[in-house]
């Protein structure tokens, strides 16, 4: 039996158990739901497996009836499960009762119907290096709130990242040679076309998927427009093709393959206006490299595409650390064309402003200049809340400037 890699999320859902009478643990397929949610689970139930989900049509509390925390995985199968979940756990009025996990959202979305204040909702991502024993630990994402003046060496160096993010942080891929799991994602984006996205109400057309997959590839940690994702997935015209695409991109997010990183709403000077359009992020880089056949060696020879490919795979661990302590992870764009790729702020408002580059010097400065120009754009009350400026990179250095930004290697950083 493989053994289990602990994942940032375990306090979190045993938290959650203690607090709510059940838990929702949603991800992509492949993230490990199961064997994350089995390591908290007393009993266990597959909706997906014929018996079980007739079982579950005709009289659910059979199938909820077990040991708890009771694990009812690939609910969504049996999209009607929840509202007998819900109805057990105002009966039993005890907490921890339940954990559902679930690759999909269901079609008329139940989960809408009174879960509020019974089951709490998590989401698992693909792995961060932390997880998957990639970074080396040396500076705690809890720092960057901190007062910082440590310095960390070592770790993965710019060809290794380019490995982690063809690899990317499936649990089941991790130990695999680069070239092995790159062949297992790209299976991987075919069934999404064929397989994930067929369960959902009005399934989209694969081959058009297909083609706003390497869309999506070519334009990640972009702003690019509906009307251009259109254009290169060849939907004709304008206006039908940026609704079609607007529909598949709301289906793809349905599975948790698509995870877009929103702009920071946050209040602006008045005579700044705040751009608002999404930066397209996978919920792992690898599904865009093994889309676009990107190998380590291609990366390598076109940092540019490496660089945004880079970026992707930061903000990746840059959500699933903030997720432990319930930050939300934004970017920043303004009217006058002023970019930062990370703002992580924390439910007080307290927040850290992070630019991501491959590494140089001279990157580091611009980027470093790039945040201190925030503070002309921002209210006082805004900027007085920043704890950090930070510019995380592909190298093996991490440092304070003399001008107090941090520079982190990624792969220094932990939950």
């Amino acid at each position: 039996m493989a053994t289990y890699r602990p994942r940032l999320l375990d306090a979190k859902i045993d938290r959650k158990l203690r607090s709510s009478g059940g838990v929702l643990i949603r991800g992509a397929r492949q993230v490990g739901k199961t064997t994350t949610a089995s390591r908290h689970a007393a009993s266990h139930v597959r909706l997906d497996e014929p018996n079980a989900g007739r079982l579950a049509r005709v009289e659910p509390a059979v199938v909820l009836a077990g040991a708890t925390p009771r694990l009812v995985d690939e609910w969504q199968v049996v999209p009607e499960v929840w509202n007998a979940v819900r109805q057990e756990i105002d009966a039993r009025q005890a907490k921890g009762q339940f954990i559902l996990t679930g690759s999909a959202v269901p079609s008329d979305d139940v989960t809408r119907h009174s879960g509020a204040g019974r089951i709490a909702r998590v989401v698992l991502r693909p792995m961060s290096l932390s997880e998957s024993g990639d970074s080396i630990r040396k500076v705690q994402f809890a720092s960057l709130w901190e007062d910082w003046d440590a310095g960390a060496l070592g770790g993965p160096t710019v060809a290794e990242y380019a490995q982690l993010v063809v690899r990317g942080g499936w649990p089941g891929l991790v130990g695999l040679p680069v070239a092995d799991a790159a062949d297992a994602l790209v299976d991987y984006v075919d069934n999404l076309t064929s397989v994930d996205l067929r369960v959902l109400e009005s399934p989209p057309d694969p081959a058009r998927v297909a083609a706003l997959l390497r869309a999506l590839a070519r334009n990640t940690s972009t702003e690019a427009s509906l009307v251009k994702l259109a254009t290169e997935t060849q939907i004709d015209g304008a206006g039908a093709g940026a609704s079609t695409v607007r529909k598949y991109l709301d289906q793809l997010t349905q599975v948790f393959v698509l995870d877009e990183l929103a702009a920071w709403p946050v209040h602006l000077r008045s005579s700044i206006a705040r751009r608002v359009k999404p930066k397209w992020h996978f919920v792992d880089p690898s599904v865009g490299a093994a889309a676009l056949r990107v190998t380590p060696a291609v990366l390598l020879n076109d940092l540019e595409t490496f660089g945004l490919f880079f970026e992707s795979l930061v903000i990746r661990d840059l959500r699933a650390y903030a997720d432990t302590i319930d930050a939300r992870v934004f970017h920043y764009r303004d009217s006058e064309g002023l970019e930062v790729d990370a703002i992580i702020e924390r439910p007080d408002g307290a927040w850290a402003a992070c630019e991501i580059k491959l590494g140089g010097e001279p990157a580091i400065d611009q980027a470093a200049a790039t945040m201190a120009r925030l503070r002309n754009r921002l209210p006082v009350d805004t900027w007085s809340r920043l704890a950090s400026r930070n510019v995380i990179t592909a190298g093996t250095t991490s440092y304070q400037r003399p001008d107090g930004t941090r520079v982190i290697a990624l792969g220094h950083l932990s939950a």
